[in-house]
């Protein structure tokens, strides 16, 4: 039986829903902006985060409320094909396509922890999976100028803490000879593929080369592998090559480039229960390792990523540090890695720390 066909049937029963707005200031020098969906039934409630960037989306979503009819007794299945074929957005998003996946799936987390929830069941036991503890990274930028005075912070009060670091063209030799010698850095993101955000980066030979030389055991996210110069830069490394940003399905693993040994699977860029199950199989089926990767998230849709991981894959570098990471100074407390498993007894929920 596929994982997907472990939770199609659960049955499901919709009174309607409600929304909740979340704001933060993150370490990435933005204001976020997510929605919390409340879907309600049977006098329990399951919860989905929408963790689309844009915020005016955000604020249209919130001040249009809850527009759609979903009420109604349903297999669970069924009510994600039901949402599947709604348009979730007041007007056009801006950025199209993938933020579509982000709301298709804030809708598709709740229907599954309300259905969880009303069958008094947790999810690792429908699925016949244990949760282990979680590794996770913590994803940082370094600054424009960069410097090493971010990671120093989180060093001097975390210790053990790993990272995920965004590669910048702002890297000098001195920089990334002190990175090194931190011996904290499991993977390098350039960013190639993202366009239009604010953290675009252009392919870089140079860089490239320096990073490749001086991390030889590090992930390489995302690089750009069609230009002649980066891709010759990165010619002895595909093995530690991984994707982030293509990888909404099955068929963009098939298109990459060459045969990955680690993906980024983000349930919310996946965009949908079924597509997320089946990907999971597929990867598991090839031998193609996993690891999980936040969205900023604010509310239930980190605890959320991080249940799953633990049960998909919880030993990789998962991006999925406890949100109290995202800010600019961590406060003391925080839990360090791995965290312990901690789905809450019914429904699909991480317990927070």
């Amino acid at each position: 039986m596929s994982t997907y066909e472990k939770l199609a049937g659960l049955a499901l029963e919709v009174d309607g829903y409600a929304l909740e707005g979340l704001r933060a200031d993150v370490s990435s020098g933005f204001e976020r902006l997510c929605t919390v969906v409340h879907l309600r039934g049977d006098g329990l409630e399951g919860v989905g985060e929408d963790v689309v960037y844009d915020a005016d989306d955000q604020r249209a979503f919130q001040r249009a409320g809850a527009v759609h009819d979903l009420a109604g007794r349903w297999a669970l299945g069924d009510f994600c094909e039901r949402i599947d074929g709604l348009d979730l957005f007041p007007a056009a998003p801006e950025h199209g396509d993938v933020s579509r996946l982000y709301r298709r799936w804030t809708f598709h987390s709740a229907a599954l922890d309300l259905a969880l929830r009303q069958a008094g069941r947790p999810l690792h036991d429908v699925l016949g999976l244990e949760s282990r503890p979680l590794t996770f990274v913590v994803s940082l930028r370094l600054g424009e100028p960069a410097t090493l005075e971010p990671l120093e912070r989180r060093l001097a009060r975390y210790p053990t803490l790993r990272f995920k670091l965004d590669a910048t063209g702002a890297w000098t030799p001195e920089l990334i000879a002190a990175l090194v010698a931190t011996g904290a850095v499991d993977s390098v993101d350039f960013k190639a593929l993202y366009h239009g955000t604010i953290v675009d980066q252009a392919a870089d030979p140079v860089l490239y080369a320096r990073v490749v030389e001086a991390f030889p055991d590090a992930w390489l996210e995302d690089p750009d592998v069609v230009t002649e110069a980066t891709s010759a830069a990165l010619a002895g490394a595909h093995d530690r090559i991984t994707w982030d940003a293509p990888i909404h399905s099955i068929a963009d693993i098939e298109a990459l480039p060459f045969p990955p040994r680690m993906v980024n699977l983000k349930p919310s860029r996946i965009g949908g229960l079924a597509k997320l199950c089946a990907t999971y199989d597929y990867c598991a089926e090839h031998g193609i390792g996993a690891y999980g990767g936040g969205q900023f998230e604010l509310g239930p849709g980190r605890g959320q990523a991080q249940y799953l991981a633990s049960l998909f894959h919880p030993g990789t570098p998962n991006d999925l540090a406890p949100v109290g990471y995202n800010e600019a100074d961590p406060s003391p407390g925080l839990p360090s890695s791995p965290l312990a498993p901690a789905p809450e007894p019914v429904g699909f929920r991480w317990a927070a720390a």
